[in-house]
């Protein structure tokens, strides 16, 4: 199917952004790749703009990022960006840790969930 031009820059915007934003985490797209399910040379042409993403995997795309779906598609700023310009100190070390768990691939990420479910108490309310 052919995508007209206006179509086409909006696939390689969005592509740019998350490649920005997985730069910016210090996610490889090989990382991103495993997150999809997919290859990186995959994950390479959704940031190239050469191929579109599937609108199903935009939500892991935003999970994995740590942004919202309006983030990826440009229709608002990162609340990072703004809260990191009013912010003094380093991040805290728990916003770390949360972070770098949303990098994780999903197998790891539902592991290190039902940890913290136990212990926290709620693996046997479940």
């Amino acid at each position: 199917m052919t995508i007209s031009s206006d179509e086409r820059a909006f696939f390689v915007a969005m592509g740019e952004r998350i490649a920005s934003l997985r730069k910016a985490r210090n996610l490889t797209q090989t990382q991103l790749a495993e997150a999809l399910g997919v290859t990186q040379q995959t994950v390479q042409a959704y940031e190239a703009g050469s191929r579109r993403i599937p609108v199903s995997a935009l939500p892991v795309v935003a999970r994995t990022l740590s942004v919202s779906l309006m983030v990826l598609f440009g229709e608002e700023q990162e609340k990072g960006e703004k809260a990191t310009a009013r912010k003094r100190g380093p991040v805290p070390q728990w916003q770390q840790h949360i972070e770098a768990i949303a990098r994780l691939p999903r197998s790891r990420q539902q592991f290190v969930a039902e940890m913290l479910r136990n212990v926290l108490g709620e693996g046997a309310a479940r």
